[in-house]
């Protein structure tokens, strides 16, 4: 009797249908679930509300995105055997298990130097153990070390699936219409060539607005200031958090998020520890961090305290960006009005200002290319073939300096 298919009303797709029972108990398992308790865009909801969409939503969609490239390329002749098929769609399902709760706040407070993909190959390999090797395909496309390296392309790429998701929900939820890939047409264009992704030349106008959609988001939703200024807010927290942990403090916290308090895990601890790590790590989501910080309102340190109660009640830090760094006088003049006005210190009154640079790049060549097939069987990068996007302004490095501040 043929297996019941399992489908999924998902509000930018449609109708999407899980493949198989592998796949759908994959989305089943725990360590995937808890996705639905992460926020995929973050503290980005304090400027756009309707950002409530979770990294599960997005895995998701872009294991929809996969099959239907994989669906696509099998049309043009390509051979992708069901295993592979398999592998590719539960690698881009699980290519994010390695996120935190607010994802870059984890990776710069409570641990550091281990970043997000290492943790979710570390993953994927605890899983692959639980289920007897079925991951191991998987695991290859995510290291890059299977033969069919296109695989790999479509997972992490510059046209990889994970963007052309990100992209188009992104945009969906937040409102910011400029985002609104054509992901369609893209999958539609593509084909394969010397085991390598290409773009068919009459797609070339879809991905030049997939650039500049990219940059557009970038400024708009991923680096927009107050979202920038709600993250450093949230560092500075768990920073000093952290800090009176380790002081001996009694603080409330989740188990697993007062392990990370309590250990510097770092590159050579995490290695050492493995298992114990990402045990309390697939513990914590969004949940732990706003359960905690609404707790720590009351705490007597008036830095923790009053940070938590910012985040609580979205008294967001002000910021300026400039092209030049801040006068080290100006961050000064600052840090004695906090501790004037709080009674603390010159370290706890550091806690309330930051300055740093945030910056983006766009494209880079070096990367991974996004080549274009013309007719005649010649390739170009998008570089050469677009005569619309000046892809040396698209690539170039764009720096700013920013200043975050508490007002008074």
């Amino acid at each position: 009797m043929a297996e019941r298919k399992k489908i999924i009303n998902d509000p930018v797709f449609g109708f999407i249908t899980i493949p198989n029972t592998f796949l759908y108990n994959l989305i089943q398992h725990p360590v995937v679930q808890r996705l639905q308790q992460i926020k995929q865009l973050g503290l980005a909801s304090f400027v756009y509300p309707g950002a409530q969409h979770t990294r599960l939503h997005h895995s998701i969609g872009a294991m929809y995105l996969m099959s239907e490239a994989i669906n696509n390329l099998r049309a043009r002749g390509h051979e992708i055997t069901p295993e592979e098929a398999n592998g590719a769609m539960a690698c881009i399902l699980l290519h994010d298990v390695g996120h935190g709760p607010f994802s870059h706040v984890l990776e710069y407070t409570l641990m550091h130097g281990v970043r997000h993909e290492r943790l979710s190959l570390a993953i994927m390999q605890m899983l692959n153990e639980e289920m007897k090797g079925a991951l191991d395909i998987s695991i290859s496309i995510f290291k890059d070390e299977y033969p069919k390296r296109f695989l790999h392309q479509l997972v992490s790429g510059q046209l990889d699936v994970d963007r052309l998701d990100y992209l188009r929900r992104d945009s969906f939820f937040t409102g910011v219409t400029e985002g609104n890939i054509g992901s369609a047409r893209i999958i539609k264009m593509l084909d394969l060539k010397n085991d390598r992704l290409v773009v068919e030349a009459k797609g070339i106008y879809s991905i030049e607005n997939f650039l500049m959609a990219r940059r557009l988001m970038y400024w708009q939703v991923y680096l927009h200031k107050t979202a920038v200024a709600a993250e450093k807010m949230m560092i500075s927290t768990f920073r000093r958090a952290k800090y009176l942990v380790q002081k001996g403090e009694k603080l409330f916290a989740s188990p697993s998020l007062l392990y990370f308090l309590e250990k510097n895990v770092d590159a050579v601890f995490f290695e050492e520890n493995k298992q114990e790590v990402l045990q309390h790590f697939v513990n914590l989501d969004d949940n732990d961090i706003w359960c905690a910080l609404k707790v720590w309102i009351d705490h007597e340190d008036v830095v923790l305290s009053k940070l938590s109660s910012c985040l609580i009640n979205r008294k967001l830090f002000k910021i300026e960006i400039s092209n030049a760094p801040l006068p080290a006088e100006k961050m000064d003049g600052y840090i004695k009005n906090y501790m004037h006005e709080f009674s603390i210190t010159e370290e706890e009154a550091s806690y309330f200002c930051s300055s740093d640079i945030v910056y983006t790049n766009m494209y880079s060549e070096v990367d991974d290319s996004i080549d274009i097939l013309y007719n005649d069987g010649t390739i170009k990068d998008i570089s050469e073939a677009s005569d619309m996007l000046n892809i040396q302004l698209l690539s170039k490095k764009v720096e700013k300096y920013y200043f975050t501040y508490m007002r008074l």
